[in-house]
């Protein structure tokens, strides 16, 4: 799966919007939106806040991974 997919796929999941996620990445909505229209690659900082957001593991975030588990 896409990284761009994958955060979508998240953010709705989880029932957020793409003002929230950028918010929690640290980043600006417009930002976010790039990263969601694969646009723009996020920075590994921004990954992380992100997986730390919806408490996953990076490697589930970005689609290597089946198990959302953080170990």
């Amino acid at each position: 799966m896409e990284l761009s997919t994958a955060l979508k796929r998240f953010r709705k999941e989880f029932k957020v919007t793409q003002k929230q996620a950028a918010i929690a990445a640290n980043s600006s909505e417009r930002n976010y939106q790039d990263y969601e229209y694969g646009k723009v690659v996020p920075s590994a900082t921004v990954l992380i806040a992100l997986a730390d957001y919806f408490d996953v593991s990076l490697d589930y975030l970005c689609g290597r991974s089946d198990d959302p588990a953080r170990h």
